[in-house]
């Protein structure tokens, strides 16, 4: 378990959401006739599931001032996720990306440059509400986003570590917004600040060459636990306790995959959710696979119960 003991309280989710305009039904982006549109960001899903599953949530980010922004908003706080933290900024678009899917595949395309979110700074950090927050998830998205979002990313984990809360990490690598060479060592600094990470073995590959969990977890110098995920493998937890190394593997939950975008912000949400309950960690897998897997049998990201 992370270093900082969870305590029972809301998770408090910072980071960029976009509209997400996906075919309502499996079918290329070409030929598609209907389509839908949700709130595609990897904070506010986590968000979004841990309401659904009973446990208090908030979101926090910057939508642009326009239909689309408060569409997103909306629909996040109907969801029953507590929105009072975002901004709504006039003169800055908010943005969009489409999902494409294809044969056992799905291409995402983004548009997003010069986005709300994009603009975030450390001015956010004096507009938090810490109160009754147990756990703070963040990603590395933001911190892909611009100079101003990395350096207020890592304000604020610094910030919730001074508090004791429990800083939760999910690497969430893309690489169309920068390159292995600047993402590898910025996300590794920012892993190393949190309690709890989350990776992906393909990812973890890519940015620092390694992908078995106990290599992995002592190579970026963590303090807490890791947590990778291994498609429709598994997943392995891996934590030092009292100075002792301790592992745990869960295998995945068999599922015909629809489309698999989404899926480890589920995932996220389920192994959270059973933590902050006081779950043991392969009950905290477990329920992390079964979030995920009702994620994958859709083309929405958030599927709620």
């Amino acid at each position: 378990m992370p270093a900082n003991t969870p305590r029972a309280g809301r998770v408090l989710c910072l980071g960029e959401t976009m509209a997400m305009v996906t075919p309502t039904h499996v079918a290329p982006l070409r030929e598609a006739v209907s389509f839908a549109v949700k709130a595609g960001g990897a904070e506010s899903t986590v968000a979004m599931y841990l309401a659904d599953s009973g446990v208090p949530s908030s979101w926090v980010s910057w939508l642009g001032d326009d239909p689309l922004g408060w569409r997103l908003l909306d629909e996040v706080r109907a969801s029953g996720v507590d929105v009072a933290g975002v901004q709504l900024v006039p003169g800055a678009p908010t943005g969009v990306y489409f999902k494409d899917p294809g044969d056992g595949e799905t291409t995402v395309y983004y548009y997003r440059a010069g986005s709300a979110a994009s603009r975030m700074d450390a001015t956010v950090l004096a507009q938090l509400d810490w109160e009754g927050v147990a756990a703070l998830h963040v990603t590395g998205i933001t911190a892909g986003l611009s100079a101003s979002c990395s350096a207020m990313l890592e304000a604020v984990m610094l910030e919730a570590r001074r508090r004791a809360i429990t800083v939760s990490f999910d690497v969430n690598y893309r690489p169309g917004l920068w390159s292995i060479e600047a993402a590898g060592p910025r996300l590794a600094t920012l892993a190393a600040l949190a309690d709890l990470v989350f990776v992906g073995r393909d990812e973890a590959e890519t940015l620092w060459g390694e992908g078995h969990p106990a290599t992995l977890h002592s190579r970026l110098g963590l303090h807490g636990s890791l947590v990778v995920k291994d498609g429709s493998v598994g997943a392995t937890e891996v934590a030092v306790v009292d100075g002792s190394v301790s592992s745990a593997f869960v295998p995945a939950h068999p599922v015909d995959v629809v489309e698999a975008v989404g899926a480890g912000d589920a995932f996220t949400a389920g192994y959270l959710g059973a933590m902050l309950g006081g779950e043991p960690v392969d009950a905290c897998l477990n329920r992390g696979h079964g979030l995920a897997a009702r994620t994958l049998g859709s083309t929405h990201d958030f599927v709620p119960a």
